[in-house]
């Protein structure tokens, strides 16, 4: 059962237990819920909700912030008069292996401005990507390790 469920559920005890229904009083137990089920995070043995949507929060963000970063440089690389670029495909090979996360790492890399997810491989181990310029594909595979990929990791494991 999710600890959101059971948040929600205790809530519901608290507001039976006190006989008050209100808004107020769900929210209270709600959050005294909340604050239970964190004293025993390590009984229970999940991450918080809390803390795994934060997570998805911050990914969410470095996405934002890879994609304006990222438009900014095609944008550059468009305008200049001699476009200096060597376009290629890089193998990348991936520490995600679920199919949801192999997914979400292929759509955010196809989603930034320059790249494009190709193809999986078939022991589903390396991601093959296009890149506009493909001049350091060290660098951009490092890129994609400590960004997309680790905040994946932290949001959904």
């Amino acid at each position: 059962m999710s600890l959101f469920l059971i948040n929600l559920l205790l809530a519901i005890a608290w507001a039976a237990v006190s006989a008050s229904f209100t808004l107020a009083n769900l929210v209270f137990g709600f959050v005294l819920s909340a604050v239970a089920l964190y004293l025993i995070r390590e009984q229970v043995g999940y991450v918080g909700y809390l803390t795994r949507s934060w997570r998805v929060i911050s990914l969410v963000a470095l996405f934002v912030y890879e994609l304006i970063l990222s438009a900014w440089r095609v944008v550059v690389l468009v305008l200049s008069p001699k476009m200096n670029v060597k376009p290629g495909i890089f193998a990348y090979p991936m520490r995600v292996d679920r199919d949801a996360e192999i997914t979400l790492l292929a759509n955010l890399i196809t989603l930034t401005p320059g790249t494009l997810s190709v193809d999986v491989s078939e022991d589903r181990r390396t991601l093959y990507v296009h890149a506009i310029d493909c001049s350091d594909p060290d660098k951009m595979r490092r890129d994609i390790a400590e960004g997309f990929e680790r905040k994946i990791l932290e949001a959904f494991r």
